[in-house]
């Protein structure tokens, strides 16, 4: 019950949030998500309740272990999709190098950064600056992986850190939109956005009427009198999981706190999971019962309820007297993302720079939907191929992996404080050589004059 009336709230808040985007016009012009519209609407109504002593059947424990079952969920299927191949391989190719090694040189830096605005604001209000440390997890990954390392966190001590990291991915969702879609819109305006078209009525109110409505290009892979397509799915999604828990446990016969954070980053064992059982039905020849359009609609389905869980699961009442550390590391970091997207995007040099760029500072401050709702402002058919080199710099990212070790094993308490910030900044400075190696650190391909 404790998870269905979870689960009933964050459809109520998506469900006015749907409304509230049809029927507003500066969320209409902001083309502001519902899920993000639903999400702060949640995080006032859930505190308000709190606030006032009246139960709503759950709690916000209970939407954070949401995200983080969702998140591992959204990296299943996200591991699932079949990858598209064109003749664009090798400008693909090179945004995907670019804009990965950008997102790990941010998720190297903003914790040194981070790290040291709370060790100067968090004194009066015994806020530790390992919480700092957090912002990448949650900008850089979003609130399903900021759930899970703030739970590793407390594993090892640090109390209310996964409440501190989802609070700060909530924020940089906001950040996503409220700096993106100006940006967006500037680049339409100067003529920078090559492949834009004017935003049609129904792309402003969020849903389409009856006429506009198309059939989709969603397969039935399976006879519906023997199981429903969307069930066999949701069967191999099952079947992930339990694969991932087993290879977690695996993971947790592994020494010190390696072992004990492998294991609990549900969302890679989920991955690793996923293309073990892709891999299998590839050799069965049985790939083909796998439809990519319906399996990137249960992707973004996870997507809109990952958002509004994040926002509900923040409590107030717990992080209150840390708010101006949380708001103050939000805001620095929002700029620092800003114009380090900003600076590189435009240096990868091809064609697509622009949308990349946009692309890039969604992920940043989100996750990869919120790149390609970026992305689908200024390239509403997908003509660039942004959206998929959005997908494929995941593997790109897994570059960062000593960043994360060198912050676990921090906050476990089994590497010196000096020689994780001297690690941090070391990592850093090795992916702003990478990005002159690869040659995406180049010229100007777009001008904002």
């Amino acid at each position: 019950m404790n998870f269905m009336m979870a689960f009933g709230w964050a459809s109520i808040m998506l469900l006015i949030g749907v409304f509230l985007r049809a029927k507003i016009t500066v969320l209409k012009n902001m083309l502001v998500p519902a899920s993000v519209i639903a999400g702060i609407l949640g995080i006032f109504f859930m505190n308000i309740m709190d606030g006032i002593h009246v139960s709503t059947g759950t709690d916000t424990d209970m939407f954070t272990a949401i995200v983080n079952h969702l998140f591992t969920v959204s990296f299943i299927s996200i591991s699932l999709t079949g990858t598209s191949e064109g003749n664009r391989a090798k400008n693909t190719f090179k945004g995907a190098v670019g804009m990965g090694l950008v997102w790990c040189f941010l998720y190297a830096l903003t914790p040194l950064l981070s790290f040291g605005i709370v060790c100067l604001l968090g004194q009066r209000v015994n806020m530790d600056g390992i919480y700092g440390m957090l912002i990448q997890f949650a900008f850089c990954q979003g609130p399903g992986q900021s759930a899970s390392y703030g739970i590793i966190f407390e594993q090892y001590g640090w109390e209310h850190a996964a409440m501190v990291a989802i609070a700060l991915s909530a924020i940089g969702f906001v950040a996503a939109f409220l700096m993106g879609i100006p940006a967006a819109k500037a680049g339409m305006k100067r003529g920078i956005a090559k492949n834009c078209r004017k935003i049609d009525d129904a792309v402003l109110k969020g849903y389409f009427n009856e006429r506009e409505q198309t059939d989709t290009a969603i397969k039935d892979t399976t006879c519906n009198s023997n199981i429903e397509t969307l069930a066999f799915h949701l069967a191999v999604i099952g079947l992930c999981y339990i694969l991932a828990v087993g290879i977690a446990n695996i993971f947790s016969f592994l020494p010190g706190f390696f072992g004990a954070s492998m294991s609990g980053m549900m969302f890679m064992n989920g991955m690793y999971a996923a293309y073990i059982v892709k891999f299998v039905m590839k050799k069965l020849n049985l790939s083909f019962l796998l439809d990519n359009t319906l399996q990137n609609k249960i992707t973004g389905w996870t997507a809109d309820y990952l958002v509004v869980c994040a926002f509900m699961s923040v409590s107030v009442t717990i992080i209150r007297t840390w708010l101006v550390p949380i708001l103050a590391v939000a805001v620095c970091m929002t700029a620092v993302t800003f114009i380090v997207c900003f600076y590189f995007g435009q240096r990868f040099g091809g064609g697509n720079d622009f949308e990349r760029t946009l692309g890039m500072y969604g992920m940043c401050t989100g996750t990869v939907p919120s790149g390609i709702t970026l992305v689908r402002i200024v390239d509403p058919e997908f003509r660039t191929s942004t959206g998929i080199e959005l997908g494929a710099c995941n593997l790109v990212m897994l570059a960062s992996t000593p960043v994360y070790l060198l912050i676990l094993a921090y906050a476990s308490g089994s590497l010196d404080l000096h020689i994780t910030l001297g690690g941090l900044a070391l990592c850093a400075v090795a992916y702003l050589v990478l990005l002159k190696i690869c040659r995406l650190w180049g010229k100007k391909s777009f001008n904002w004059k």
